[in-house]
C-alpha cells in the first residue's frame, strides 16, 4: 500500500490562540482592528506572528514595529509567546491522534499526519480532510490542507498550493507551478534561485540535478525528490505506535456517563479478543476521550502481567475513574474515544496446580494492580534482587507495575544461616572493636553506649568495592557475623589494614540478624 500523508497548517495559530482565550476579539466584530506579534530582534521590534486582518493590509515577517504602524496606525501590538503556541501545538496533535497514531510536528504552525491505511474508517481522504476541517473549526483553528504521497510533498502543496488531494502519483504533475519557496530553502538561496531565472519548481525539473547540487547543495535536490514524489521519508511520531488499537467515533457528541462505560466495555472486549488472537497480553492500556471543543483526557491502566481479561481490566477502570481528582468531564460531549495497548507480552496460560497456588498468586496479583491504579505506580512498590555482589545494591525497591529484572534472589543454602541480615543500616553505624590478633574477628565491640562480648564469630568475607561507581579509592571490607554471649547476632566489618604507615582500620556495625 502507498504510503498517504496529511499535512495540517495552522496559518494564524499564535493568533487563533490568542482568540481562543479571548485576549483577541472574535473576527467580524465591529470595529476590527488588525492584530501582530512582535518579539524584539537585535535593537528593534519586529513582526513574526498577524492574524487575517494584518496579512490583508500587507504586513510581513521581519518588518519592524514602527514601519508597520506607519502604515497601519491602528495596528494592535502583542508580544509573541513561542512557547505557548509550541504547547498549544502539542495539544493540537494530541486530539489528531483521533486520525492516526502516527502524528509528527511540523515546524512552524504544522502537523504531519501518516493516514496510510486510515482514510477508509473516515470515508475515504476526501471524508478524512473534511472532517479535519470541521474539527479545526470548531476549536477556533484556521487551517489549510493537503494529502500526498510524501510528507513534503503534502507539506508543500499545503502552504505553496491551493490544497486539497494529490492523487498517488501525481505528485510532480500537480506541484512543478509551485514557486521555489516551496523548497523551505533559505532566503538567499530562493533570492539566488530567481536571480538565475528558476521561479518554479518546474525550472529546477527542467535543469541537471548534478548543476543543481554543486550551485546550491545537495540538500536543495534532495527536497525536490521529495517534493515531487521521487522519494519518501517517513515521519517521526510524536507518541510511538501502539501495538493494539481500537477506537470509536460518533457522528454527534455525547456526553452520557453510562453510554460512556459501555462504549469503554465494549473496547476493552475487543482488544481482549484481538490479544488473545495474537497470543498476547497488554501490560499498559490507556484509554483517551476525544472532546468536541479539541481536549483530550487520557487514563492509563497498568498491570503487573501480561492481561487479558476483560472483567479484570473494566475492574480497575472503574477504580482509575474513582480515583481521579479532577472528574471525567464531557463537556459539550466526546467525538471519539480510543483505548491503545503501547505495550504487549507473550501471554502464558497459567498452570493451576494442586494445591492451589497459582490461583492465590493471581488472587494477589489481582490485588496488586488495583492497588497500584487506586494509589499510583511510585506509591506500590516491590524488592528486586539485582546482579551486584555490593550487600547495600543487592536489592531495590520498584513499582510493583514494572517489569521484574532477570536476576533471581540467591538460594540459601540448606541447613546454613543467612548470609546477609534483614535489616540494613544505612549508612553503617560506627563502633569500637578489639580483636584478639590484627587481621582477626572481633572479641568484643562498644555499640551505642553498651558492651558486647563475642561468643561466637564467622568470616572474615572479603568484598571489593565496585570501583566503576565507588572509585578507585574506596577501600575492601572483610564481613564478620558474629553473636554476643546474649544470642545476639550482628554483621559487622572492618575497613584498611594494620599497616606501619597507615591509620589504623575502622570498625562498622552493617546490620542486625533477626
Amino acid at each position: 500500500m502507498p504510503r498517504r500523508y496529511l499535512a495540517l497548517w495552522f496559518p494564524y495559530l499564535a493568533t487563533d490562540r490568542l482568540r481562543r482565550m479571548g485576549r483577541i476579539p472574535a473576527s467580524g466584530a465591529p470595529g476590527e482592528r488588525p492584530y501582530a506579534l512582535v518579539e524584539m530582534q537585535g535593537s528593534a521590534l519586529r513582526l513574526v506572528d498577524f492574524d487575517r486582518r494584518a496579512v490583508e493590509l500587507g504586513l510581513t515577517r521581519g518588518m519592524t514595529l514602527a514601519d508597520a504602524r506607519a502604515r497601519i496606525p491602528n495596528l494592535v501590538a502583542l508580544e509573541a509567546e513561542p512557547q505557548a503556541d509550541c504547547e498549544f501545538l502539542e495539544a493540537v496533535a494530541a486530539f489528531c491522534d483521533r486520525f492516526t497514531p502516527l502524528v509528527a510536528l511540523d515546524e512552524p504552525h504544522g502537523l504531519m499526519l501518516d493516514v496510510t491505511g486510515c482514510a477508509h474508517l473516515f470515508g475515504g481522504e476526501a471524508g478524512l480532510g473534511a472532517l479535519a476541517a470541521r474539527a479545526m473549526r470548531r476549536i477556533g483553528l484556521e487551517l489549510k490542507a493537503a494529502i500526498a504521497g510524501t510528507p513534503e510533498a503534502a507539506r508543500a502543496y499545503a502552504r505553496h498550493g491551493r490544497g486539497g488531494i494529490v492523487p498517488p502519483g501525481q505528485e510532480e504533475a500537480l506541484l512543478r507551478p509551485l514557486p521555489t519557496a516551496a523548497l523551505d530553502a533559505a532566503a538567499e538561496t530562493v533570492i539566488a534561485l530567481s536571480r538565475a531565472g528558476l521561479k518554479t519548481l518546474a525550472d529546477l525539473v527542467e535543469r541537471p540535478s548534478e548543476t543543481l547540487s554543486a550551485r546550491f547543495g545537495e540538500k536543495l535536490t534532495v527536497k525536490l525528490r521529495r517534493i515531487l514524489g521521487h522519494e519518501d521519508r517517513r515521519i517521526t511520531p510524536l507518541r510511538p505506535p501502539p501495538d493494539c488499537v481500537v477506537e470509536r467515533h460518533f457522528a454527534e457528541p455525547f456526553a452520557d456517563a453510562a453510554s460512556l462505560e459501555a462504549v469503554v466495555v465494549r473496547l476493552i472486549g475487543e482488544a481482549a479478543r484481538v490479544l488473545e488472537a495474537r497470543g498476547e497480553g497488554g501490560r499498559l492500556f490507556e484509554i483517551a476521550f476525544f472532546r468536541s471543543d479539541g481536549a483530550v483526557r487520557r487514563l492509563v491502566i497498568e498491570t503487573g502481567r501480561p492481561s487479558r481479561d476483560a472483567k479484570a481490566l473494566l475492574r480497575l477502570y472503574r477504580e482509575r475513574i474513582e480515583t481521579l481528582a479532577d472528574a471525567l468531564d464531557p463537556g459539550f460531549g466526546f467525538d471519539a474515544i480510543k483505548l491503545a495497548v503501547p505495550v504487549c507480552e507473550p501471554f502464558g496460560m497459567p498452570q493451576h496446580s494442586l494445591d492451589g497456588r497459582a490461583v492465590e498468586e493471581e488472587a494477589v496479583a489481582d490485588l496488586v494492580d488495583r492497588l497500584v491504579t487506586r494509589f499510583g505506580r511510585d506509591r506500590v512498590l516491590r524488592f528486586t534482587a539485582l546482579d551486584t555482589h555490593h550487600p547495600v545494591r543487592a536489592a531495590k525497591a520498584l513499582s510493583a507495575a514494572a517489569p521484574l529484572p532477570e536476576a533471581a534472589w540467591p538460594e540459601p543454602e540448606p541447613e546454613e544461616p543467612p548470609a546477609r541480615p534483614l535489616q540494613l543500616f544505612e549508612p553503617p553505624q560506627p563502633v569500637e572493636a578489639i580483636a584478639e590478633v590484627p587481621d582477626g574477628p572481633p572479641i568484643r565491640f562498644r555499640w551505642r553506649r553498651l558492651t558486647h562480648d563475642v561468643a561466637r564469630a564467622e568470616g572474615p568475607e572479603r568484598i571489593a568495592p565496585e570501583w566503576w561507581r565507588d572509585g578507585s579509592d574506596e577501600p575492601m571490607r572483610d564481613y564478620y557475623r558474629v553473636e554476643d554471649v546474649q544470642g545476639r547476632r550482628f554483621w559487622l566489618y572492618r575497613t584498611g589494614f594494620y599497616e606501619a604507615d597507615s591509620a589504623p582500620p575502622r570498625w562498622f556495625l552493617h546490620g542486625l540478624f533477626a
